[in-house]
């Protein structure tokens, strides 16, 4: 009697092979589901998200206050805030992945220790020697920092400043007279009887902000929850929103109108507005993409 045949591991790609997690299935109701678990989230660690929150919104009032004789640039200054503030939201997608793992955050203690040790974990690099069998290429362990997270935040930083100083120059060269204050903007740019300076303004503004939200919206939740190369987690992001872009553009209009909520309530509503979409974010990355095959991260540990 022959041995029954053994199931082997499919064989690594070539060193330099490009190869992207495979993706989900998602539909509009998905949506629902992503802001249902991350309510749910917000409640396991109320203060730790409360604090992220609350750090967003005193940022976005500082902003205000620097700039308020200056509204030409604060325009574009608190909607380059914006850009950046996915990087902001690690530490509660890290919680979100730490309660989908286990009991191993049972507080808010526990989770400020998780939320210290992610943002510490660019310290060490986290990856093995060990190959790992499967059809996904091992990030090489070559003695040096994991400096992903750090280097797509940095780029994020660059995308957020270069709409600020577009943002000014528009405003500043088109608008008929000088943008001082929220009642110039309004009155001159907005409620203009003619021109299309605001519609110029919004047009460009969607118009640098869709790669960047094409580039993010998955890239930060897969590098945190895999060792996988930057340009990789890049692609796979732009892959969901290429693939789902209903989908993903209601996704968009449902982050961008809460937050502007929140900035309706005199920013008080980000305190709770803020963590609530960091945690649904997690969430969309969980649904969207199959990242199995990719060895995990072990944020929890790095750093500590």
């Amino acid at each position: 009697m022959s041995a029954s045949p053994t199931a082997t591991p499919a064989p690594a790609p070539p060193p330099g092979a490009l190869v992207l997690p495979p993706l989900k299935p998602i539909g509009p109701a998905s949506i629902a589901r992503w802001l249902r678990l991350g309510a749910r989230d917000l409640m396991l660690a109320p203060i730790v998200c409360a604090t992220h929150g609350a750090a967003l919104a005193v940022a976005g009032a500082s902003i205000m206050w620097l700039f308020r004789h200056h509204f030409w640039l604060l325009a574009g200054a608190l909607s380059g805030f914006l850009v950046v503030a996915p990087v902001l939201a690690v530490g509660l997608y890290a919680l979100s992945r730490a309660h989908a793992q286990g009991p191993a955050v049972r507080g808010n203690r526990e989770g400020f220790v998780l939320v210290w040790r992610t943002w510490m974990s660019w310290r060490r690099h986290p990856y093995a020697a060990a190959q790992t069998g499967v059809a996904a290429p091992p990030v090489p362990n070559d003695g040096h920092h994991d400096w992903r997270l750090v280097r797509f935040g940095l780029l994020l930083a660059l995308a957020g400043t270069g709409w600020v100083m577009t943002s000014a120059a528009l405003i500043t060269w088109l608008a008929p007279v000088p943008i001082e204050r929220p009642e110039d903007f309004l009155r001159h740019v907005v409620l203009a009887p003619s021109g299309w300076l605001f519609e110029a303004w919004l047009m460009l503004g969607a118009l640098l902000a869709a790669p960047v939200f094409a580039s993010s919206v998955i890239t930060l939740p897969l590098l945190l929850d895999r060792r996988i190369a930057l340009l990789s987690a890049v692609l796979t992001s732009w892959r969901v929103v290429l693939d789902n872009p209903v989908v993903m553009g209601l996704w968009a209009c449902v982050l961008a109108g809460l937050v502007a909520l929140g900035f309706a309530t005199a920013l008080v509503g980000l305190v709770w507005i803020v963590p609530w979409l960091g945690a649904a974010s997690w969430h969309a990355y969980v649904d969207c993409v199959d990242a199995s095959a990719w060895p995990e991260r072990e944020t929890a540990d790095a750093g500590g």
